[in-house]
């Protein structure tokens, strides 16, 4: 249900959560989340493949 509501996302919508986040964070804490999150992320796809090679094996 919450993703058939996640596709309703628009133009409008996507604007004011960006304008809710820069309200929250501030312009500067912004690319230090967003750093944050990539390695996040790229931690989280390292540690699948690496599941997904022992799982193979």
């Amino acid at each position: 249900m919450f993703l058939k509501n996640l596709s309703m996302i628009g133009g409008p919508q996507i604007i004011l959560i960006i304008i809710v986040v820069l309200l929250l964070f501030g312009g500067r804490k912004i690319p230090e989340l967003m750093r944050g999150l990539g390695s996040g992320i790229k931690e989280f796809k390292k540690a699948t493949k690496e599941e997904e090679e022992e799982t193979k094996e």
